[in-house]
């Protein structure tokens, strides 16, 4: 068995459920030391989302927002919200596996790792959907990480960058808000169930930042260049005005990731340690 076939076909598949399988398969295999690794086998390009089938796409500014989640239609938006994020985040770490090709073999194992992570969230998040009366595909859905992922496919260190040290990264930050919006309302099982939820998520996503950071700063060495230059660099060019937004930082999470204070003080940290 060949990885990167077997990346590619667990990356275009647009069931959920038979798109966890394959990632479940293709990790088992992968610590089994049982795949090959043709690193001369073409790369595709994908010109759409694998989800293409599943959801209807719009605008980001016409995908559905609630601002209250103490009901149990702003509770199905809101976990169609996030279980998209974590479905667009097992493809962008299945690329990340796919696309890039002649690093070590760390970096094979640590995204299809956080693919299968991913996996397990995204099954939590419609767990509840389905304890809701809903399924992934009842709301539209924008392109956003997907975009993303398309713009950076050219070069590895972009898409560390971009994906998990500034997309994933960003999500450290706003998970913690959403939470506590959600203990602001009166505890019922579900609010708690989701709250339950989105702390797992954040738990495990600042391991996969860590893992970009990782891998970033690999290729920085790699290519002598000074890592946080060449990071406000990236996200200049892609997402102008980082170091003017003065962000709601997740401090203590971010540098759990890798982030430098020096970095993080340049967003906007008042302190870091």
């Amino acid at each position: 068995m060949e990885f990167f076939s077997l990346t590619l076909q667990a990356l275009r598949e647009p069931d959920p459920a038979k798109k966890g399988a394959l990632v479940e398969a293709l990790y088992k295999n992968l610590r089994q030391n049982s795949l090959t690794f043709d690193h001369e086998t073409p790369v595709e390009t994908l010109e759409t989302p694998s989800y293409a089938s599943v959801v209807k796409i719009v605008r980001p500014r016409d995908v559905p927002k609630r601002k209250r989640f103490d009901d149990a239609e702003g509770q199905r938006v809101l976990l169609h919200a996030i279980a998209h994020i974590e479905y667009s985040a097992i493809d962008l770490a299945l690329d990340a596996a796919y696309r890039f090709r002649r690093l070590p073999a760390d970096y094979y194992l640590d995204w299809v790792e956080v693919a299968h992570d991913e996996v397990r969230h995204f099954r939590m998040l419609e767990t509840l959907l389905a304890q809701l009366g809903a399924r992934y595909g009842d709301y539209p859905v924008h392109t956003a990480l997907f975009d993303a992922g398309k713009k950076t496919a050219h070069d590895p260190l972009e898409r560390m960058a971009v994906v998990p040290r500034y997309l994933e990264a960003n999500g450290l930050d706003a998970n913690p808000r959403i939470i506590q919006k959600l203990e602001s309302y009166p505890s019922t099982p579900m609010i708690k169930a989701i709250v339950e939820a989105l702390e797992v998520i954040l738990e495990e996503e600042v391991g996969h930042v860590a893992k970009g950071d990782r891998w970033f700063r690999y290729l920085c060495q790699e290519r002598g260049l000074d890592a946080a230059e060449s990071y406000f660099g990236i996200i200049e060019r892609h997402y102008p005005g980082l170091e003017a937004k003065n962000l709601q930082l997740n401090v203590e999470a971010r540098r759990a990731a890798g982030f430098a204070c020096d970095e993080l003080k340049r967003m906007g940290a008042k302190a870091c340690k």
